[in-house]
């Protein structure tokens, strides 16, 4: 700006009137006076007076001398400050002063004068305002633009402006301060770093929270500038993120801070600066990174953020992140989606997949801030998370980690009391969760103590919260189960059932210290100790707790008596939450605030208080139930069909009978139960019969007009009710009548007079009926029980086939399309065990009889009349029932010693059975009587045969079976050291010399030297092996050697003399050894003891005799991989997880004890010392692996690998082999036969010389249900087509049946040919049915039969005359021993039906080792051993589980591709 110079009169100073002259001769008092008239003087001119600009120049130049400026009084200063503000108004655009030092001392001293504006208090406060207006108005700092040192001027001035700025100050002051710096910034040539950085620092978060308002001044100043500034800002960015110029400025280290503030303030001042962050999200530093990930964060995700949308590339590099390498950024990126999901729910499905990766990040803490991220989101608001994002929290809640799985089962739990309990986002929205109250649930069937406690706080909280009042609390529960699915349903009733356990040892424990004191006592409230220990978090601590509180159980009367009313069954809902807080008060100590023992107390007592359960609770449930009844609940409301509530609160009430039965005892209670019972709903009836059963005890006595209204009912339902009723009917009369004998006779009369063979629909109740009451009372009815058996149920039901079926090629068909007579059989075996069961000896020799009659059935494939009228799925059902009774008769000490070591090998093979469902069926059968420690420990060896099992689930299974048991005996023995002379009947260890025989009889083991027979000979001793040898407890791995060795030193006790059926023996021996040789290196050390042999299957050891021969061929060393077993965690490796199971053992010493052929007791791992345990949740897993139940569980790969590969070998070179079955030829027409003459009629067979069917697991029932589920119509035409449907190959050592026409009586066989027998498949099995599984075969050429050892046996009669007319009669007959060799002429030769088994050979041929399978429900908990009965109340019960319907898909094999 040019500067012209002002006529100047003579130098003179021209004051305005009045004013005298100002100089320093006057007082400070007068000076401020005069200065006074001067400011006034100035504030009245305007720019036009000329004249009076003239006049007052030189007063103008006056005041601006270093007299003024430096003058030391404030209000001197104030005042010629004031002064020269209107001076540069009224001579604007021209400046009186020409010296640019002049102007700059100026400025500099307005800017002083500035600070004034501080005290918004001060007398002089309107001075220094109309200072900063005038200044602010005319913009007189723009005179200093052509100064040199204009950047001093300016930065003095934005400095002090941001110093002085307060609360105190009104809109005004903060207007006039951006207007005078943002003319500044605007209209100057340029923005330098220093007056920049003055602004800027203003934004960085600790200057921002000391002083809001310069905040708010430089914010605004930013705003107003914008435009102005982005080209400074970008500059200064440029230089510090791009070309690492730090020290321009102090604020480089704040430059994220200021990035995201600028971006709040106005993302246009960003333009250019964001492509670089894109550029830094790539940087090698990991600081760095995380920096601007960070600052991103925030951007993206604040509220009215379109950044995302703006910058979509910025977007996707930052989402690149969430897989950053290191741990901070993925963290930090995890974090942030909370935010994005709450403030952009349009980001959610960009999100989504990068958190489901997330989900199972290696890193447990970003896994827990994912659940944390989405609950979070999800509490807010519902429909901020897709399904998606919930289905992650929901994975998480099988998490290796505790702290994961906890905070995604609490967040699943607060979720769903939000929008399902309290509906504050309506129906919709709790339909959208419906699925988490069953999740929660099903989480009860882990393994971790931690995880159930966590299920029960949960429930007791959230799903049916324990404060709410008795009333609502039943009607939430109510209609929580009758929503649940059914396994959520089964996990519900073994949490009850486990807590009133829990509440029983308790119990348990109170009892023993009101006892005398003594040793033994002592002993007892120690092992009491220890057992309520393992029911609670971190068993180690929770013993040392538990001692600590049992002291204060024996010291505190007060806590005794407390917790003695929390646990007694007559304790209220509010008298348990009062004994916890006076419990709790007296163990809690003020000084410490966290107190893990009380924490241990706590958990004890949430475990054992009744908080949902009590009369009171029993009688609204009741009334409940009565609403729905009536019609006047609200159950369409609630979402569930009126039947379906009531049949589902009888189910509930059926449940809490068994642990709350006191509670059930009202005469409100027992009077609606009977109206139940009355009802035409079957299911409904059968409830309350059961509840009746359950806490009817003391009816005859408090109620006896409950007892005579209930009796005909009971009677009744005995005689026409369905099988459950009857079985049910049965049972309540004799827990709840005194006079039982005359009710069973008057049940048990009629039905045996009514008994008619030729109306088998009519049979099935009346023989449920007769067998309970036969096994309540055998004593009362042992004389027509007797001839009931002989002359009916085995004469005319079992041993006559009246109604021909209608032929399939099935092999197992629905409940519904099964045959009136076969359902009779059935129930006509099951009575025949359960009469057994109730005599309970075996002096008549029933027993024998019976098991002979059922191998029978076993050996003829379920048709024991050989008739050929039976359908293949009948014969299915009838194989199935006659296993599952020989197990059942093995529980039993005086049967189990009955049963032949051939009959035992038969029962056996049921494990390979031709059908899925048999071996389904059976292999749960058998786990459920191993894991009660009913069956013999010889029993589990049967489960080495699953290694051969085709179907993949069916083997993970079977492990899994294996594992759980294993983990039983273990456990028991460490907790029943007394037992310790058992052990040859509980070490899991003795189970291999059972295995070892077992297969040595394997009727697949044909040839001994053979590749492929021995190849499936190791698999299944791997199969057991494995398992046993995953810990080394106690040198367990010596121990099996010294076994293995012993076994060679002895003789097979089926045929000692025989010297190739000990070749077998000692074979296998050879294949287990060198199993253990090259899966463990300690083999070879010394074995704890020596080892006792069982000698009912091996002679006593020959000393004389030294066994050192090697019987493996050369080629099978090959075949031996070292290395050393792998655990697996089974819950991972299948979709079935099991019961908890009882361990309840025999209390019978014949059960127990094993006779054996040494006196030295032996135990390789002591139950004392024995600290380690086979158990799934101890395998080492990846970080972040989790423990998951996968719908299509994998064997170990390693593992699936071998048997893969050898399932491929034995394809190629598969050997034929099979024997033919004895015939037999059974009476009808004899009606005077006693019982035991009919059923030995029935001669034993060798399990050696017979086939084997391929090949199961559920549980039966008295009425043999089988409930399939609900599938769409091609889901079940594809499992009719896939898994009912045998394979192409014949059952698995079982030949054809023979005929009358095959072998002419009278004709001799010849010799010659070989074992083998070449298969061909027919065009019409190709181009047909070649993919079903399970579907008979016809084959054209069939193997050369040959002259049997053992001439052809027939069933015996006694009668002379029988046998004769049998002679006459056209019964087909079965060949024991090998077919003749010699083929028989064109006409005698059948075209014979193979039944496709399912063998490892036939798997493979079939879809070379590939089968997949799918599952229908939820993958952790089908199938699972937890009746609702018998989980309850931890007896065996006779309920069926109901089956889980697999599809098999199957690859095409070779021949049919060619």
């Amino acid at each position: 700006m040019a500067h012209t110079k002002p006529k100047v009169n003579d130098g003179k100073i021209t004051y305005p009137p009045g004013v005298k002259e100002i100089s320093d001769k006057i007082s400070k008092e007068e000076m401020v006076r005069r200065l006074k008239m001067v400011v006034k003087t100035f504030m009245d001119m305007d720019q036009d007076s000329e004249d009076e600009k003239e006049l007052y120049l030189n007063l103008a130049l006056h005041l601006a001398s270093d007299f003024f400026l430096k003058h030391p009084d404030k209000d001197v200063r104030l005042l010629v400050a004031c002064c020269l503000a209107d001076i540069f108004r009224i001579y604007a655009p021209e400046a009186p002063y020409t010296s640019p030092d002049k102007l700059k001392d100026i400025f500099m001293f307005i800017t002083r004068q500035l600070k004034g504006l501080e005290d918004t208090k001060s007398a002089q406060f309107n001075r220094y305002f109309y200072l900063l207006e005038n200044i602010a108005w005319v913009k007189s700092y723009n005179i200093c633009f052509e100064l040199e040192d204009s950047n001093d001027i300016f930065t003095q001035l934005y400095r002090t402006l941001f110093q002085v700025i307060n609360n105190g100050h009104n809109q005004k002051v903060h207007m006039h301060m951006v207007d005078l710096m943002s003319s500044i910034v605007c209209e100057g040539d340029t923005v330098s770093q220093e007056l920049l950085d003055t602004v800027l620092v203003n934004l960085v978060p600790a200057n921002k929270n000391l002083n809001k308002q310069a905040y708010d001044l430089a914010k605004a100043l930013l705003k107003r500038t914008a435009q102005a500034v982005e080209p400074y800002i970008t500059n200064f960015f440029n230089q510090v993120l791009m070309l690492g110029k730090t020290s321009i400025s102090d604020l480089s280290e704040h430059v994220f801070d200021l990035i995201l503030e600028l971006y709040n303030i106005d993302s246009h001042l960003l333009l250019s600066v964001l492509p670089q962050l894109e550029f830094k999200l790539k940087s090698n530093d990991n600081e760095e990174r995380l920096a601007v990930v960070k600052l991103l964060a925030k951007m993206f995700g604040a509220k009215d953020s379109e950044l995302a949308s703006q910058n979509k590339p910025l977007w996707q590099c930052y989402l690149g992140r969430f897989n950053d390498i290191h741990v901070p950024i993925r963290l930090e990126c995890v974090k942030f989606a909370s935010h994005c999901l709450m403030n952009h729910p349009d980001l959610a499905k960009d999100l989504t997949e990068f958190l489901k990766v997330r989900s199972h990040d290696p890193e447990e803490a970003i896994r827990h801030d994912v659940i944390v991220s989405i609950v979070t989101a999800a509490k807010k608001d519902l429909s901020l998370v897709n399904d998606q994002l919930l289905n992650f929290v929901r994975e998480r809640t099988l998490d290796k980690r505790w702290r994961v799985r906890r905070e995604a089962m609490m967040g699943l739990a607060q979720i769903y009391k939000k929008y399902c309990l309290q509906a504050e986002a309506g129906k919709e929205a709790s339909k959208q969760i419906s699925w988490i109250k069953d999740k929660l649930l099903h989480i009860y069937y882990q393994n971790s103590i931690d995880d159930k406690l966590l299920v029960e706080r949960i429930f007791a909280q959230y799903m049916v919260p324990h404060n709410l009042e008795t009333s609502e609390r039943m009607k939430c529960l109510y209609y929580l189960y009758a929503t649940l699915d059914t396994n959520a349903v089964k996990a519900l009733n073994e949490m009850w059932k486990c807590q009133n356990m829990l509440r029983h040892h308790v119990r348990d424990l109170l009892d023993l210290h009101k006892q005398q004191k003594s040793d033994p006592t002592d002993k007892a409230i120690f092992s009491k100790v220890m057992i309520i220990a393992k029911n609670l978090p971190d068993p180690g601590k929770a013993q040392d707790f538990m001692k600590k509180f049992d002291q204060f159980l024996e010291e505190d009367e007060r806590i005794r008596s407390q917790l003695d009313v929390l646990v007694s069954p007559n304790c209220s809902c509010k008298q348990a939450e009062g004994c916890v807080r006076e419990i709790t008060r007296k163990l809690s100590n003020p000084k410490q605030p966290t107190n893990p023992f009380l924490e241990m107390v706590k958990f004890l007592l949430e475990r054992i208080a009744p908080v949902h359960i009590d009369t009171e609770s029993i009688s609204a449930l009741i009334k409940q139930i009565n609403k729905s009844i009536d019609g006047t609940a609200d159950d369409e409301e609630e979402g569930v069909p009126t039947d379906e509530a009531i049949r589902a609160g009888l189910e509930l009430l059926k449940v809490l009978s068994f642990t709350h039965s006191i509670s059930f005892h009202s005469a409100e209670t027992f009077e609606s139960l009977l109206q139940c019972l009355k009802m035409e709903d079957e299911k409904v009836a059968e409830a309350a019969l059961q509840i009746f059963r359950n806490t009817g005890q003391k009816i005859e006595d408090d109620f006896p007009h409950i007892r005579s209204a209930l009796l005909p009912v009971l009677q009744q339902k005995a005689k026409k009710g369905t099988a459950r009723q009857a079985k049910h009917a049965i049972h309540c009369i004799h827990a709840i009548f005194s006079s039982k004998e005359t009710q069973f006779a008057q049940i048990f009369e009629p039905l045996h007079k009514s008994l008619d063979p030729s109306n088998p629909e009519q049979l099935i109740t009346p023989l449920i009926s007769i067998g309970h009451i036969a096994m309540l009372a055998p004593e009362q009815f042992s004389a027509p029980l007797k001839s009931l058996v002989a002359g009916f149920v085995v004469k005319d039901l079992l041993m006559n086939d009246r109604f021909p079926v209608k032929k399939t090629t099935k092999l197992w068909v629905p409940d519904d399309e099964v045959c009136p007579e076969t359902l009779t059989k059935i129930q006509a075996m099951k009575m025949m065990v359960r009469w057994l069961m109730g005599m309970r000896t075996n002096v008549n020799k029933s027993g024998t009889s019976t098991l002979r009659l059922l191998t029978a059935i076993l050996h003829s494939d379920g048709d024991l009349t050989e008739q050929g009228k039976i359908s293949k799925p009948d014969m299915s059902r009838l194989r199935l029932a006659a296993g599952c009774a020989v197990l059942k008769l093995a529980q039993e000490p005086c049967y189990y010693e009955i049963i032949t070591l051939e009959q035992f090998q038969l029962c056996a093979l049921v494990m390979n059975d031709e059908c899925y469902q048999v071996r389904q069926i059976f292999a749960q059968k058998l786990n459920k009587g191993l894991a009660k420690l009913r069956l013999p420990l010889e029993y589990m060896a049967i489960f080495s045969l699953c290694a051969k099992d085709p179907a993949k689930e069916r083997r993970a299974h079977a492990r899994q079976c294996l594992v759980k048991n294993i983990n039983i005996r273990r456990e028991y023995l460490k907790q029943h050291a007394a037992v310790s002379e058992k052990l040859l009947s509980l070490l899991p260890e003795y189970a291999v010399p059972y295995t070892i025989h077992l297969l040595a009889h394997d009727p697949d083991y044909v040839k001994v030297q053979d590749i492929e027979q021995l190849k499936d000979i190791k698999e299944c001793l791997w199969f057991m092996l494995e398992i046993l040898m995953v810990k080394n407890e106690n040198n367990s791995h010596a121990f099996i050697r010294k076994m293995v060795e012993n076994i060679k030193q002895t003789k097979d006790v089926q045929g000692p003399d025989d010297p190739k059926t000990n070749e077998k023996l000692y074979t296998v021996c050879d294949v287990a050894m060198n199993i253990i040789i090259s899966k463990s290196t300690t083999y070879s050390l010394e074995s704890p003891k020596d080892p006792v042999l069982p000698a009912k299957y091996f002679t006593h050891p020959d000393k004389n005799f030294n066994n050192s021969k090697n019987y493996l061929p050369s080629e099978m060393k090959a075949f031996f991989t070292p290395g050393k077993p792998k655990g697996t965690n089974v819950l991972g490796a299948v979709n079935k997880p099991l019961a908890s199971a009882g361990k309840q053992a025999q209390t019978k010493s014949s059960r127990m004890e094993t006779m054996s052929n040494a006196s030295t007791n032996s135990n390789p791992s002591s139950p004392g010392r024995n600290k380690g345990r086979l158990d799934g949740s101890e395998i080492d897993h990846g970080e972040n692996e989790d423990i998951t139940v996968m719908k299509n569980p994998p064997l170990p790969a390693k593992k699936m690998d071998k048997r893969e590969d050898a399932d491929h070998l034995r394809s190629e070179t598969d050997k034929p082999r099979g024997r033919k079955k004895a015939a037999s030829a059974i009476s009808l027409d004899q009606e005077d036969r006693s019982s035991a003459e009919l059923l030995d009629q029935v001669k034993p067979t060798k399990t050696g010389q017979r086939g084997r069917k391929r090949a199961a697991q559920t549980s039966e029932s008295d009425e043999q249900q089988w409930p399939e589920e609900k599938r769409s119509k091609e889901d079940l035409l594809e499992n009719e087509d896939e898994q009912n449907s045998p394979p192409k190959k014949t059952r698995r050592g079982r030949p054809p049946k023979a005929t009358n026409e095959e072998v002419p009586k009278g004709e001799t066989q010849g010799k010659g040919g070989k074992k083998g027998r070449k298969r061909t498949l027919s065009a019409e099995e190709e181009d047909g049915d070649g993919d079903n599984e399970n579907k008979e075969q016809k084959q054209k050429r069939t193997r050369q039969p040959r002259t049997p050892k053992k001439s052809q046996q027939r069933i015996e009669t006694p009668e002379s005359d029988v046998n004769d007319s049998l002679s006459t009669e056209a019964t087909p007959q079965k060949k024991r021993g090998r077919p003749p060799k010699t083929p028989p002429t064109p006409q005698s030769q059948p075209k014979k039906n193979f039944r496709g088994g399912r063998s490892r050979q036939a798997a493979s041929r079939e879809n070379d080792s590939s089968v997949e399978m799918d599952s229908h429900h939820d993958s952790s908990l089908e199938n699972m051993d937890i009746s609702q009965e018998g989980s309850v109340d931890g007896v065996n019960t006779e309920e069926e589980n109901e089956l889980s319907t697999l599809r098999v898909r199957r690859k095409p094999n070779k021949k049919e591709r060619r």
